[in-house]
């Protein structure tokens, strides 16, 4: 049992002054340092002037097996930005061995990224994701439109997300990615939402992310077309969204990117009791605009907010996307939104994730960071956490130090 006493816990939307934490693999109690104090004495660990407990972060979607890009591939707009990503694949995945992505996962790590979810297209990075001291959620990605390789597709999806069920450690979830409306034939994605519902696992699929995908599933034109008509010989996209969303019922699932979605697919997403995962630096690199937030709220979904992969990004860390979102979306008021912004990668993470943590309260999983500010705190603090400075001193996962 450890007893940590800080100047402030940070979580579900409250602010503790003069408070600390009892817990050993989970939270056994959180109350007044006073109240620990004459029941522990010397057991406690007192972490003194501008200490803050926060819940630990949660990345709800990235790509590991693209972190090996710096500056190769192309920013700007969507369509020359994938251009750039299957002209340079094979050289980034072979640049990126595991040594690259553990760097990836230890960069996550010391930013206070306590829980990730990896969207695996080869299973390259299953063993840095097997032996990474955070939880994980491995979503292998199915991916194929053309229905002459159905077959063959599902199999190699098969075996990856075989491979990743054989892996036995608390704390690492195989799960099903459904790659996109315009790059998956309807019958591989029944195939694997069935699946899914049958053995419980957690599904994840990039959804109206570009201008170029809404043109595409609407009219069957735009910059997506001489792409499938050159290189896969398809004349229109293998689902319209609205089909695509239909295959989900029953399935709830975390949605990323959905800048392009209309309010009757948001209608969708909140009857199925659906997630969307905002990643707001990569939607400015790619030149996809911004996620209508309001429009979310207003329909009482859940969004989340993730950093997607090196590959869109120039980091991993949380704190940075969680900045970008607070200047991009300048209509908000601060206050609340930075509350917003908080839950995005804590409790409402771990609860579209199914995970038991993202919460600093008795029976969640001890998943903690404890930072240090050099500033007076106040009821602001949720802005000041995202805009100022600050020092991760420490990470507790499941009660065990890891940082």
């Amino acid at each position: 049992m450890q007893i940590l006493l800080c100047d402030t816990i940070f979580t579900n939307e409250t602010i503790l002054r003069n408070h600390g934490i009892v817990f050993d693999k989970t939270i056994l109690e959180v109350t007044s340092n006073d109240n620990l104090r004459s029941r522990y004495g010397e057991q406690c660990v007192e972490l003194g002037e501008g200490s803050v407990i926060l819940p630990g972060l949660i990345n709800s979607h990235v790509h590991l097996e693209f972190s090996a890009n710096r500056s190769t591939l192309t920013y700007g707009e969507f369509m020359p930005w994938l251009s750039s990503v299957i002209a340079n694949r094979d050289d980034l995945i072979h640049e990126c061995e595991e040594t690259c992505m553990n760097q990836a996962i230890n960069m996550m790590l010391e930013n206070g990224i306590t829980a990730f979810g990896a969207v695996s297209s080869y299973g390259f990075d299953l063993d840095s994701c097997a032996n990474a001291p955070q939880k994980v959620i491995y979503f292998n990605e199915l991916i194929g439109s053309d229905p002459i390789m159905a077959d063959a597709l599902y199999a190699n999806f098969q075996e990856r997300l075989f491979a990743s069920q054989q892996i036995s450690r608390e704390g690492f979830y195989p799960s099903i990615a459904i790659h996109s409306p315009y790059s998956v034939h309807r019958i591989l994605i029944k195939k694997a939402l069935a699946y899914a519902k049958t053995h419980s696992l957690r599904t994840t699929a990039h959804l109206l992310e570009s201008p170029a995908e809404r043109q595409w599933l609407d009219h069957n034109e735009g910059d997506f077309k001489p792409f499938f008509t050159n290189f896969l010989k398809q004349t229109q996209a293998a689902n319209t969204a609205k089909e695509f969303l239909s295959y989900f019922n029953e399935v709830p699932t975390l949605f990323t990117h959905a800048v392009q979605i209309n309010k009757d697919e948001l209608s969708v997403i909140h009857e199925g009791g659906h997630s969307i995962i905002h990643c707001p630096i990569s939607n400015r690199l790619l030149g996809n605009g911004a996620l209508d937030l309001e429009a979310l709220n207003q329909q009482n979904i859940h969004w989340l907010c993730g950093t997607d992969g090196l590959s869109s990004n120039y980091t991993l860390n949380l704190f940075e996307e969680m900045k970008s979102a607070f200047f991009m979306h300048h209509k908000r008021d601060l206050l609340p939104f930075a509350y917003e912004l908080w839950q995005s990668v804590t409790k409402n993470a771990a609860e579209a994730l199914g995970l038991n943590c993202g919460t600093i309260a008795p029976n969640y999983d001890a998943d903690i960071v404890v930072t240090r500010v050099d500033y007076p705190i106040n009821e602001q603090l949720p802005i000041h956490l995202i805009v100022q400075p600050h020092h991760i001193e420490s990470v507790y996962i499941q009660g065990e130090k890891v940082k």
